[in-house]
C-alpha cells in the first residue's frame, strides 16, 4: 500500500473513541490485532471481550468495536481501571507498551485532565475520570494512541461537527450537552446544529479531536482517496446513520517520502550534573509532541565541559516543549527554530511470536522496497542473550516484510 499522507474525519453522528478506532480499523482492518494487543498490554482484563465486528443499519454498512467485560452476575478479575489522573497516567508508564503509543495515550489523557481540571477548578494530577474509570475508555485510548502511531500520517482534518442539545447524566448530576469539558476541548472547531438531539461528541471523541489538531480541510496538493472506513457507535439516532466516517488520503504524487516541519530547540547545560540532568532530559523526552532528544558532550566558555541539548518537537508544542526544558534542566536561554524535514513513510505491523503479538516498524523506502525494524523493547525477552535477540529481531523483520497481517481481534 503507497505511503499514508492524512486522514479526514465526517462526523456524520457524531465522534467517540468506539467510533474512532472502528472507522479506522475499517479502513485498515489489519491493524485490529496490533490494536487489541496495545488494549491487553495496558491491562485490559483477559474476562473483557475486544472485538472488531462487521455492522449495518440498513443504510451504511461498516464495523465497530466491542470492549466489554463479562456478563452481569459474573465476577470479573477487575472492577475498574484507575480513575485519577495521577493514577491512569502512572499505570500507563510501567506499561509494556512501546514509548511512542504510551506517549500519546497519556497525552491524550493530559487533554482531558487539563478540561476537567479548568471546569472543576482542581488540580490536573487530582482530577478524577468518573466517566473514563472503566476499562472500555482507557482501551479506547490506549486503542486509538497504538493505531494512530501504526497509521504514521502527519496530518488529521474534519468536517464540522454536531453539536447536539439536551442533557447528559454524569457523576455530579445532569450537565448540558456539550458537557462543560466537551465544549472546552472543542473550543475553535466548527460546529453546527442538525437538528438530532443528545451527546453527539463525547469527551473522548473531543480530546482525540484536539490531540491531533485536527485542521477543518484537506492540506493543500493533489490527494487520491486509498481507503474509506465507516465506524458504528452504540447509540441509534432518529432518522441518521450513527457514524463516523475515515477518508484515508495518499499523496497523488507516487512518492515514499512525505514533506513536513519540525521544531529544533538547541541549548547547552555546564552547571547540572550527569545524574540529575538525565533526568530532567527523560522529563523532556516524555512531553508530548518531542519527536526526540539528542544529547552531545561539548567544549563551553573557560574551558568548562557541558552537553550540548537538542530537542526536536512538532511546531505546534513547540511552546509547551520550551517551558519543559527551562523547567527541568538549568539552562537560562535557548534557541529554536522550525525547519522542513522530509520523512519515509512507516507503518506498524503487528507480528505474532511465543511472547505474544508485537509491533514491528515498516518503512516504504524510494524505488518501492520496504525494511522492517524491531524495537528493542520488543526483542528483549527473548532468552538467551545478544544472539538469541539478533535472531528474534531478524524474524519479527522477515514476519513484517511478508506481508499486510489478517484482520482480527484479540
Amino acid at each position: 500500500m503507497a505511503a499514508l499522507r492524512h486522514v479526514h474525519l465526517d462526523p456524520l453522528g457524531g465522534i467517540a473513541g468506539d467510533m474512532f478506532l472502528a472507522a479506522l480499523l475499517d479502513a485498515r482492518p489489519e491493524l485490529a490485532a496490533g490494536t487489541f494487543a496495545a488494549m491487553r498490554a495496558a491491562g485490559l482484563p483477559a474476562d473483557w471481550r475486544a472485538e472488531l465486528l462487521r455492522h449495518a443499519d440498513g443504510v451504511l454498512a461498516g464495523r465497530r468495536t466491542v470492549i466489554e467485560g463479562p456478563p452481569a452476575g459474573v465476577a470479573h478479575q477487575h472492577e475498574h481501571g484507575p480513575g485519577s489522573f495521577r493514577a491512569i497516567r502512572a499505570r500507563l508508564q510501567e506499561t509494556p507498551l512501546e514509548a511512542p503509543v504510551r506517549e500519546r495515550a497519556v497525552a491524550i489523557f493530559a487533554e482531558l485532565a487539563r478540561a476537567e481540571a479548568r471546569v472543576h477548578g482542581i488540580a490536573e494530577d487530582d482530577v478524577h475520570f468518573h466517566e473514563l474509570a472503566d476499562w472500555d475508555s482507557i482501551a479506547d485510548i490506549v486503542g486509538a494512541a497504538w493505531l494512530i502511531e501504526a497509521l504514521g500520517v502527519p496530518s488529521f482534518s474534519s468536517g464540522p461537527l454536531p453539536q447536539g442539545s439536551g442533557r447528559v447524566m454524569s457523576a455530579h448530576g445532569p450537565l448540558p450537552v456539550p458537557a462543560p469539558a466537551t465544549a472546552l476541548l472543542l473550543d475553535g472547531m466548527p460546529v453546527f446544529d442538525d437538528g438530532v438531539p443528545g451527546e453527539r461528541v463525547t469527551p473522548t471523541g473531543a480530546a482525540l479531536l484536539r490531540h491531533l489538531a485536527v485542521s477543518p480541510r484537506l492540506p493543500a496538493g493533489a490527494w487520491r482517496i486509498a481507503a474509506t472506513g465507516i465506524g458504528f457507535g452504540t447509540k441509534r439516532l432518529p432518522g441518521l446513520s450513527n457514524v463516523l466516517r475515515a477518508l484515508v488520503y495518499e499523496s497523488a504524487e507516487e512518492s515514499a517520502r512525505s514533506d513536513d516541519r519540525v521544531a529544533v530547540i538547541a541549548f547547552e547545560v555546564d552547571d547540572q550534573s550527569a545524574e540529575d540532568l538525565a533526568v530532567g532530559l527523560d522529563a523532556v523526552r516524555a512531553a508530548e509532541g518531542v519527536l526526540d532528544v539528542i544529547q552531545l558532550a561539548a567544549l563551553g566558555k573557560k574551558g568548562r565541559l557541558a552537553t550540548q541539548v537538542q530537542v526536536l518537537a512538532r511546531p505546534e508544542r513547540l511552546e509547551s516543549v520550551i517551558e519543559r526544558c527551562l523547567a527541568e534542566t538549568t539552562t537560562i536561554g535557548l534557541r529554536w527554530r522550525i525547519e522542513a524535514r522530509a520523512v519515509l513513510a512507516r507503518e506498524l505491523v503487528a507480528v505474532t511470536t511465543p511472547e505474544g503479538v508485537v509491533t514491528v516498524k515498516r518503512v516504504a523506502r524510494p524505488g518501492g522496497t520496504r525494511t522492517a525494524k524491531a524495537e528493542i523493547d520488543a526483542v528483549r525477552a527473548a532468552p538467551g542473550g545478544h544472539a538469541a535477540r539478533a535472531r528474534r529481531r531478524q524474524e519479527m523483520e522477515a514476519d513484517a516484510l511478508r506481508g499486510e497481517q489478517d484482520d482480527g481481534s484479540a
